[in-house]
């Protein structure tokens, strides 16, 4: 049945501007998002399949492009206004952020991160640059690939840190395998990156990876 052919009151745009967007499923949202649907299917059962064939919304918008272009209904032009809409995402909560409050709170850095970094399919090593009440100035990933200390340069990170202004500082990488704990490498490389960041008085908070839906923390574990 097309949504054209549903009570009005029922269709998720009209729904939407009566109740609010809380009111709707998250296929009635995704498919305000699709916009049309395809043969066979309107845009709520297209949303649908697509969450019932991905088994999350999550993993839905985590999809590689090859992963995604293989679902039933969707293809390249689709893939691209997930990624766009996601990165939005990303950004709206990266403004929210800045100078807005402190990232004093585990849960709360966590969360942030988890956003900015979970999905990659590649390694990455970003920074999160504070000031001296902890409010977030900016964050940056620096550099991507394997994370090790003969990839990260303390002497690249010190200026980054001087250029930002920053009083402390939060790393995080994440690991696209899926294992959470700290390598030796990873245990190494902080440790020369807290060294450095100490002789211009800039703090070192912790060292956070993200594996999956996991966050480690190397202040939690003592190994800061």
């Amino acid at each position: 049945m097309q949504l054209t052919q549903l009570p009005k009151h029922t269709r998720p745009r009209e729904k939407l501007l009566n109740e609010g967007p809380s009111a709707l499923s998250d296929a009635e949202l995704l498919a305000i998002f699709l916009r049309t649907g395809v043969s066979g299917m309107n845009a709520v059962e297209l949303a649908d399949s697509l969450l019932q064939q991905c088994e999350s919304l999550q993993r839905l918008f985590n999809a590689s492009q090859t992963e995604f272009v293989a679902l039933k209904g969707v293809g390249e032009a689709k893939y691209i206004q997930f990624q766009a809409v996601l990165e939005l995402c990303k950004r709206y909560l990266k403004e929210g952020c800045k100078r807005e409050y402190k990232f004093e709170s585990p849960t709360m850095v966590h969360n942030y991160l988890s956003i900015q970094l979970k999905g990659l399919e590649h390694e990455v090593f970003m920074v999160l640059y504070l000031d001296s009440q902890h409010q977030l100035i900016n964050d940056e990933i620096l550099f991507r690939g394997t994370i090790n200390s003969a990839s990260v340069y303390p002497r690249e990170v010190v200026k980054a840190a001087l250029k930002h202004n920053a009083a402390a500082i939060i790393f995080a990488h994440n690991h696209p395998s899926g294992v959470s704990e700290p390598s030796r490498a990873d245990k190494i490389l902080t440790e020369k990156l807290q060294k450095a960041l100490a002789l211009m008085d800039i703090k070192v908070l912790d060292h956070i990876i993200v594996a999956g839906n996991r966050c480690v923390s190397f202040a939690d574990m003592g190994l800061l």
